[in-house]
């Protein structure tokens, strides 16, 4: 197992600012994902460790080895591309032997390895099969047992399951993460997917502009966000622009949207007047009289999406538009297009973030 060290890393395209002092840390046999929107750099920093792209500034360490001009081909790292890269006029075999081959192994140490690889991928006796004959999941097993094969020192995945389908990436997913922990490798997956990164991942870097956001467990990420960025990316949430009022019993303040009233946290916000209010649509309640809340929501559903073990219900309430969830949904739980509901949100739910910097306000614990 080998560890990923990169520090103060930049890069540039031109003008343009792709990577901006990147410092991370990934430990031995972790699964680590870089996730974030198309083009906000997280390919190019995959590809900058793989050695694909030569970085401007800082550096790269795989264990205790400065990498920084070792050409990619001696980096020892396996890439799983998101194209499946599988040679079509190959067999399935020849193309999980290619990289041996071209290490020039002996023929018995290749058949051993390859034989291996089809075995932890599921591909056994798929040997003598082309590329054509497969399945696109089976095309990237293929593709993940190549880079296995190598007996690389990380794994490398770029957005691996984005051309198949929600069931098979669900599937695929799963085999990837228990292929990776039964190795023991070290993982760098890079994906635009907010759930995959969530399920697949032990710790996740939220990246945009070239730069991270936060990194952190996938509870804390979406628990505990550091930026309004990170809050609206990871997960849905509902935001809106509050002003802040007077102070409450037991740390708490009024905020107010139009007419609407919340009782929020007031760690962090002492000085200020004005703040956004986010707040997750899972946490809202039914009321109850006996919580602790400003005041009652009345809304107007507009929309209702039943999802299976969920209904999500978008509400008009007094001209903002709010989502709220309601889990393992009875019949009775959804009500019809211009129904009146009351709710609220409790105020251990509500985070609050800096109107004009976006940097979250008082952060708790996740």
């Amino acid at each position: 197992m080998t560890s990923i060290k990169i520090n103060g890393v930049e890069k540039r395209f031109g003008e343009l600012a792709a990577l901006s002092d990147i410092n991370l840390e990934i430990e031995k046999g972790e699964f680590f994902t870089l996730l974030g929107p198309s083009g906000c750099g997280k390919t190019t920093l995959l590809r900058t460790i793989a050695g694909f792209y030569r970085q401007d500034k800082g550096d790269i360490y795989l264990g205790d080895e400065l990498i920084n001009d070792v050409p990619a081909y001696r980096r020892n790292t396996g890439m799983v591309f998101q194209n499946y890269a599988v040679f079509p006029h190959m067999t399935v075999f020849e193309n999980v032997a290619y990289g041996l081959k071209v290490r020039k192994l002996p023929q018995a140490e290749i058949d051993k390895r390859v034989a291996a690889s089809l075995k932890n991928v599921h591909l056994t006796g798929y040997e003598a099969r082309t590329p054509d004959k497969l399945s696109g999941g089976q095309q990237q097993r293929v593709g993940l047992a190549r880079a296995m094969a190598i007996e690389p020192r990380v794994l490398l995945f770029d957005e691996p399951l984005s051309n198949l389908d929600a069931k098979l990436r669900v599937e695929m997913r799963d085999e990837i993460r228990s292929v990776q922990k039964a190795l023991g490798i070290t993982a760098v997956y890079v994906t635009h997917d907010q759930e995959e990164a969530l399920v697949i991942s032990d710790r996740i870097a939220v990246v945009n502009f070239g730069r991270i956001q936060q990194v952190g467990v996938p509870w804390e990420i979406y628990k505990n966000p550091v930026n309004l960025f990170v809050a609206t990316f990871v997960g849905k949430i509902n935001t809106m622009e509050v002003s802040l009022g007077e102070s409450r019993a037991g740390g708490m303040r009024m905020a107010k949207n139009g007419s609407v009233d919340f009782l929020v946290p007031e760690a962090g916000t002492e000085d200020l007047s004005k703040a956004v209010l986010a707040f997750r649509p899972e946490d809202v309640v039914e009321v109850d009289e006996g919580a602790q809340v400003a005041a009652t929501l009345s809304g107007t559903l507009k929309i209702a999406s039943f999802l299976g073990t969920v209904a999500s219900l978008e509400m008009d309430v007094q001209g903002t538009t709010i989502v709220i969830e309601r889990h393992r949904p009875r019949r009775s739980d959804i009500p019809d297009i211009g129904q009146k509901v009351e709710f609220s949100v409790p105020p251990e739910a509500c985070l609050l973030f800096d109107a004009a910097t976006g940097a979250r306000l008082g952060r708790g614990k996740a």
